[in-house]
C-alpha cells in the first residue's frame, strides 16, 4: 500500500511536469486552421478575382450604350497605263477617305437592365461557388483536426500507460527477485510493457502524420506539431428556411428567367443613329471642297427566323423543369441525411456513456489488482488482462468521441 501511495505520488509529479511543459507551448484550436485555410486557399482567392472581372463586366456593358465614336481612314489609287485598268466611272482613279464616326445604338432601359441583371446573377453563382468552396475546406479542415485530436489523445494516454506500467515493472521487478512471483511472470509482464511502449511511440508517428496532413490541407508550412485544444463542436439547430445548398436552385431559376427576357428583347426591333464628319474626295473636282458631315439612323426588324424563337424558349423550360426535379431530390435526399445524422450522433451518445461507465470499472479494478500486485495475491496474467480491458475500453472511448465529432461536423455541414 505504501509503495502504491508513492507511485501515485510520482505519477502526479511526472503528469504535472509535462502539463507544465505543454503550458508553455502555443495550443492551436479548430478556428485557427480553418481562419488559415480560408486566408491561404487559392480557390478562394480565383472566385475573389472573378468577382472583380465580373463588375468590369457590368461597367463595359453601361459602356457599350455609350456613343461610340471612331476614326476612320482609306485611301485608293487605281491607274490607267495606254488605256488598260479600272474603269474610272466606277473608281474615279483615285480616292481619299478620313472620317470621324459617331454611333449611337438606341436601346431601352429594360435590355440594358436585364443584361446587367444577368451579369449580377453571375456574380451571385460565383458567391455560392465561393461560399460553398468555403464550407467545403472547413469540413475538411475540421474532419482533419478531430483526427489529428484524436491521435493526440491516444498517444498522451498510451504515454501515461506506459508511465503506470513501467512503476509496476520496478515494483514486480523486487518481488520476482523476493520469490513472491516466478521469473515467467515477470517476462510477461515485461512484454507488456515493451508493447505499450511501441504502441506509444507508433501513436507519437502517426501523431505527426496526421498533424503534417491537417497542415498541408491549410497551406500551412510548419513541421512542428503543436498541441491541439479539444474540438468545440456542438450539434446546431434543424434549418426550416433559408437553407444555404437551395439558394443555387434560386439562382438558376433567376438565370433561366433571365435568358428568357434576353431573348424576347433580341427579337425586337433595333435602331440606332450616327454622324460623321471630315474628308471624302475622289480628286476629280475641286478636291479642297470635299469637307462635309452626314448623320442617318439604322433600324432592323425581325420578322421571320423558322420558329427558331419558340425553340429557345422550350429549350429554357426544358431546363426550368430539370432545375426543379433535382431541387425537389435534393430537399428529400437532405431531409433524410440529416434526420439519419441526428440518430446516428444520439446512438454515439448513448454509446459514449455505457463505455464511460465501464471505463469507471475498469479503471477501478486495475487499481484494486495494483494493490494486490504489490503483495503477490494476484496473477501477473490476470492483472495484464485488466490492463488490456482498461486500454481496450480507453480507445473505444475515443473513437465513440471521434465518430460523434464527426458526425456533428457533417450535420452542420448540411444543416447551413
Amino acid at each position: 500500500m505504501e509503495h502504491f501511495k508513492k507511485y501515485l505520488f510520482v505519477l502526479i509529479l511526472l503528469i504535472g511536469y509535462d502539463a507544465a511543459l505543454k503550458a508553455q507551448e502555443p495550443v492551436r484550436d479548430l478556428n485557427y486552421f480553418m481562419e488559415e485555410g480560408v486566408k491561404r486557399s487559392p480557390l478562394l482567392k480565383d472566385y475573389r478575382n472573378q468577382q472583380q472581372a465580373n463588375r468590369i463586366d457590368s461597367m463595359r456593358v453601361k459602356a457599350g450604350y455609350l456613343p461610340q465614336v471612331t476614326a476612320s481612314s482609306a485611301g485608293m489609287y487605281a491607274p490607267v497605263v495606254n488605256g488598260y485598268g479600272f474603269d474610272k466611272v466606277l473608281t474615279n482613279g483615285q480616292a481619299l477617305e478620313a472620317l470621324l464616326n459617331v454611333n449611337y445604338n438606341l436601346a431601352s432601359k429594360k435590355n440594358i437592365n436585364n443584361q446587367l441583371e444577368g451579369i449580377r446573377l453571375q456574380s451571385d453563382s460565383i458567391k455560392f461557388a465561393a461560399g460553398l468552396s468555403v464550407l467545403d475546406l472547413q469540413k475538411a479542415i475540421a474532419d482533419q483536426y478531430i483526427t489529428a485530436f484524436a491521435s493526440q489523445q491516444q498517444a498522451q494516454f498510451n504515454r501515461e500507460v506506459y508511465q503506470l506500467l513501467h512503476q509496476e515493472e520496478q515494483a514486480l521487478k523486487k518481488l520476482t527477485r523476493a520469490n513472491v512471483y516466478k521469473q515467467v511472470d515477470y517476462l510477461t509482464f515485461l512484454v507488456t510493457l515493451q508493447q505499450q511502449q511501441l504502441q506509444w511511440k507508433q501513436a507519437e508517428l502517426q501523431l505527426k502524420n496526421d498533424y503534417s496532413t491537417l497542415n498541408y490541407l491549410t497551406g500551412i508550412a510548419d513541421t512542428v506539431a503543436h498541441s491541439l485544444s479539444q474540438p468545440a463542436l456542438e450539434a446546431s439547430a434543424l434549418l426550416k428556411e433559408n437553407n444555404f445548398f437551395i439558394r443555387r436552385f434560386g439562382i438558376d431559376s433567376a438565370k433561366i428567367e433571365n435568358q428568357r427576357r434576353s431573348i424576347d428583347f433580341s427579337y425586337k426591333p433595333k435602331a440606332g443613329i450616327y454622324a460623321n464628319g471630315g474628308y471624302n474626295s475622289s480628286f476629280a473636282y475641286q478636291p479642297y471642297r470635299n469637307f462635309g458631315t452626314s448623320v442617318g439612323f439604322t433600324v432592323s426588324v425581325p420578322i421571320y427566323d423558322g420558329h427558331q424563337k419558340k425553340m429557345l424558349v422550350d429549350k429554357l423550360t426544358i431546363a426550368q423543369l430539370t432545375s426543379n426535379t433535382y431541387k425537389e431530390f435534393f430537399i428529400n435526399q437532405q431531409t433524410q441525411q440529416l434526420a439519419l445524422i441526428r440518430q446516428q450522433i444520439a446512438d454515439q451518445n448513448g454509446l459514449y456513456q455505457q463505455v464511460s461507465d465501464q471505463i469507471k470499472f475498469t479503471k477501478s479494478l486495475i487499481q484494486v489488482d495494483s494493490r494486490l500486485l504489490q503483495t503477490g495475491d494476484i496473477r501477473v496474467a490476470d492483472f495484464v488482462i485488466a490492463i488490456n480491458n482498461y486500454l481496450a475500453a480507453q480507445n473505444l472511448l475515443r473513437q465513440t468521441n471521434i465518430n460523434r465529432l464527426k458526425l456533428v461536423n457533417q450535420l452542420n455541414y448540411w444543416n447551413r
